[in-house]
């Protein structure tokens, strides 16, 4: 779907290259998970994507076609949700929807759209009586409204509750299963984890990681079993290497001997990933 080659870009006032020649792809009809530390380029990348920022050294290619030869047509294929939701707040949310609906060919089913987040019993309220996980949800009514081919969500389930967080990752699972393909940033490593199919690190303007999410929690974690098992009361913690496990005599005598409260390997979560591959926690961000 995009095709990213040595990309590179530099702020006006800046001094060094914000991106210091990325290179990735993203596959249509995937999930692409965008992740880094702030200040590490991930909106900027974002920006360049979808055009906002054209001053940049480097291709990119939207369906093997390179994106500085699209005119408008570009923004019909494509759906953005910002981290920081922009509304007309005098406007009603259906005020709000209609204008931009007007700005594309295609029109999405609205009504479907507004029920499926939950607001459709406010769609006549000013959109400045709306709370914070209102307008985000807005903002991926938004980002549907021409029925695109390419979403970019920005923090799509930052500040919204569990519940509707469950919504609005469904409706994106939905949109990839229908052949969409997404490209999104979060801090939520668990929203990542059950959303994407491929995962980048970006540090610093480049990127140090791409992989699954299940290859990288290999990669990073530890060939171990943990085993918790009742004893005298007490909670006793055993970790086996996982080579030869199902020849390992003591760890097998206490499965049958023993009262098994948890059994789960030493895999790492991607929250643990992101601090070791971004050195996050061990430095102070820039931002």
């Amino acid at each position: 779907m995009f095709k990213v080659e040595d990309l590179r870009y530099k702020y006006p006032k800046n001094k060094e290259d914000v991106l210091k020649g990325i290179n990735f792809e993203i596959k249509q009809g995937e999930i692409f998970g965008f992740l880094g530390p702030s200040g590490a380029g991930k909106s900027t990348t974002q920006k360049v994507l979808i055009k906002i920022l054209q001053d940049y050294r480097g291709k990119i290619s939207y369906n093997d076609r390179d994106i500085v030869a699209f005119g408008n047509d570009f923004y019909e294929d494509i759906g953005v949700s910002f981290e920081m939701p922009i509304h007309f707040s005098k406007m009603t949310a259906m005020e709000n929807i209609n204008f931009f609906l007007n700005l594309y060919k295609r029109n999405a089913d609205v009504e479907s759209l507004m029920k499926r987040v939950g607001l459709w019993e406010d769609r006549n309220k000013m959109v400045g009586e709306f709370s914070k996980g209102m307008k985000i949800r807005l903002n991926i009514v938004r980002a549907l409204l021409n029925e695109p081919k390419m979403l970019f969500l920005d923090e799509p389930t930052n500040g919204i509750d569990p519940a509707n967080a469950k919504v609005l990752k469904d409706l994106v699972k939905e949109f990839r299963d229908n052949g969409g393909t997404v490209f999104i940033t979060s801090h939520i490593m668990s929203d990542i984890d059950q959303l994407c199919d491929r995962v980048a690190f970006i540090v610093d303007g480049e990127i140090k990681e791409i992989d699954s999410p299940r290859n990288l929690k290999i990669r990073y974690g530890r060939r171990e079993l943990i085993l918790e098992y009742k004893e005298e009361g007490k909670t006793v913690r055993r970790e086996f290497p996982m080579d030869g496990i199902g020849k390992n005599e003591e760890f097998l005598e206490l499965l049958q001997t023993k009262e098994i409260e948890t059994l789960h390997s030493g895999e790492t979560t991607l929250e643990d990933i992101f601090i070791k591959v971004t050195g996050v926690g061990l430095r102070n961000e820039t931002e």
